[in-house]
């Protein structure tokens, strides 16, 4: 029997619509033995709970940006209008924009840049498909930025797919335990294929000497890969669920999912599994490019951006997203040792940061340089000019390296935001302070690996490498079972 006996106002409390349900509801729960949490399903089941509307006003938003010329304050505005539809979803508290902010989508959806605390939900298009995308720096006693580009060169796979056999990584026994006791699907293949892999986009190796000391210092930037996206796809399907039955006037993009719900409490522990799979995806690319050198590895740094962060107030649970907006407060770092990664582009130093949380930044600071357009409007932009000129102009005296042999003109300099003003923006909102810098040596990125392929080769390409993934998922699992029966 449960050990307290419910009345129809305690149900409606719950969330409970007034009527012959409640009479129904009490007469079962009185006579059973049921958690809350229980009680709270079988009134969602049976008394659907009342829409909710769009908050007719937004919710408040610190905007820490400024506009220098015409084209970002194109790009501020752009940003404003689509802050002003997310900060109106109905679970929304406030928000915040960073100095990097350009939209991402859209109308509706939370800009890069963005940062939005929602209550007692989570809102998985607010972290996006390259969930805890981060970084990782490792700082060296007696490497030289040459050998530590080339290891890492040799290390690392940038690019649709997973690694080759023969350069397939190991999952540890314990991570593998936690992604395999996952009920969503398709995760356990793909969280062993891609370990050790880097993607695309913006994702990058970065080797530059410490401002401070001289010593070389290696940084990694990458997401969960195939293992995040479809978390992701599958948390959407959620939240649209949810969306459906909560409220229906919400957009799309900002569905949640309840985190009083077993839904909600399942998907914020896979995040927790996500997380802890990203940062081994970095140690194990560092620690390839470690025993590459045979150098000493004097201190290592890591910090997450597209990621989930939550609160817990007298008021319930507050989660904070933030989509490329790198965390400074200390209550969102378990793991970090206080200062901070945060790269602007190529050619300019990569940002060692310090903050503490005030209400500005409400415990966050930008995540990179950011952009003031999208990647097609920028080439259209640059399309007089000979890629190779743009190329031999933007990244001189620096040894940048595409990993498919194509030029990406997307991702040189001038197609990010100017470096100076974001840092002046960090500066003047009082987001975080600069403690040191690492000098540009030379880079790695995919590069524009599609150049040259149809549409239909793409889609071809696509499928090859989700049946490579599977075989050599396939091939993994009966090499680990044989193994464990010769040890037996």
């Amino acid at each position: 029997m449960s050990l307290k006996k419910y009345t129809g106002q305690d149900l409606m409390d719950l969330g409970c619509e007034q009527g012959p349900v409640v009479g129904e509801l009490l007469s079962e729960i009185n006579a059973a033995s049921y958690t809350r949490e229980e009680i709270i399903a079988l009134i969602r089941q049976r008394s659907p709970a009342p829409l909710l509307p769009l908050l007719a006003e937004p919710a408040p938003c610190q905007y820490n940006i400024t506009a220098n010329d015409e084209i970002e304050a194109e790009n501020v505005e752009a940003v404003k209008a689509t802050m002003a539809k997310v900060l109106r979803t109905p679970c929304v508290v406030e928000g915040a924009v960073m100095p990097d902010a350009c939209p991402a989508g859209p109308p509706g959806t939370i800009p890069v840049g963005g940062v939005v605390a929602a209550r007692d939900a989570i809102i998985p298009g607010m972290h996006s498909a390259d969930i805890c995308c981060s970084l990782m720096a490792t700082v060296f006693d007696d490497a030289k930025p040459l050998d530590v580009l080339n290891a890492a060169h040799k290390a690392t796979h940038f690019g649709p797919g997973g690694r080759e056999q023969y350069r397939a990584l190991q999952l540890p026994e314990s991570l593998a335990e936690k992604v395999d006791e996952l009920t969503y699907p398709g995760l356990r293949d793909i969280a062993r294929f891609h370990l050790g892999t880097q993607g695309d986009g913006n994702h990058f190796v970065f080797v530059g000497t410490r401002e401070s000391d001289g010593r070389t210092v290696l940084v990694t930037h990458h997401g969960s890969r195939g293992l995040g996206a479809r978390l992701y796809k599958a948390g959407v399907k959620i939240a649209q669920r949810f969306r459906k039955q909560l409220s229906p006037e919400t957009y799309k993009a900002n569905a949640w999912i309840p985190f009083d719900t077993e839904e909600g409490r399942q998907y914020w522990q896979a995040l927790q599994v996500v997380r802890e799979w990203t940062h081994c995806n970095h140690e194990k690319l560092h620690d390839l490019t470690v025993e590459s050198t045979a150098a000493t590895p004097r201190d290592r740094l890591w910090n997450e951006h597209n990621f989930v962060f939550r609160e817990q107030t007298d008021n319930g649970n507050l989660f904070w997203h933030a989509k490329g907006a790198t965390p400074i407060h200390n209550d969102f770092l378990p793991d970090t040792a206080g200062v901070q990664i945060v790269p602007l582009n190529m050619a300019e130093p990569v940002l060692f940061v310090k903050g503490q949380r005030n209400a500005s930044n409400r415990g966050f600071a930008p995540h990179g340089a950011g952009r003031n357009m999208s990647r097609t409007r920028h080439k259209k932009r640059m399309a007089e000019r000979s890629i190779n000129d743009i190329f031999q102009q933007e990244t001189a005296g620096l040894d940048v390296r595409f990993y498919s042999g194509n030029t990406d003109i997307s991702e040189l300099p001038s197609a990010y935001k100017n470096a100076d003003s974001v840092v002046q923006d960090m500066q003047a909102y009082n987001l975080a302070e600069v403690v040191d810098r690492v000098l540009p040596f030379g880079s790695i990125m995919a590069g524009d690996w599609q150049n040259g392929i149809s549409w239909k080769e793409l889609r071809v390409e696509k499928r090859a490498a989700k049946h490579r993934d599977k075989r050599h998922a396939r091939r993994t699992a009966r090499q680990q079972l044989n193994l464990r029966d010769a040890e037996e």
